[in-house]
């Protein structure tokens, strides 16, 4: 069966920015921190899954994707582009 993956073999396009991003915050935000972030938008999500979506190893679906970038305040085009 095939599985989507990106160039890089990672199944994601937005984990390496998205981490990125997460560590730019000032104050530093942990992945733990971030999980409770997008608990309070709506999203059930945990640390665990924060951390596989950064190292590729998860699928970033688009609600995930929507919330991610009304914390980050960047575009969607932002994850999603080269």
């Amino acid at each position: 069966m095939f599985k989507h993956k990106a160039k890089d073999g990672t199944r994601n396009l937005s984990g390496k920015k998205m981490m990125a991003l997460r560590v730019a915050m000032s104050p530093k935000v942990s992945q733990r921190k971030l999980a409770e972030m997008l608990q309070l938008h709506g999203v059930d999500i945990d640390k665990a899954a924060i951390r596989r979506m950064e190292n590729g190893e998860r699928y970033v679906t688009d609600i995930e994707l929507k919330v991610l970038c009304e914390i980050f305040r960047v575009s969607a085009d932002f994850f999603l582009g080269d």
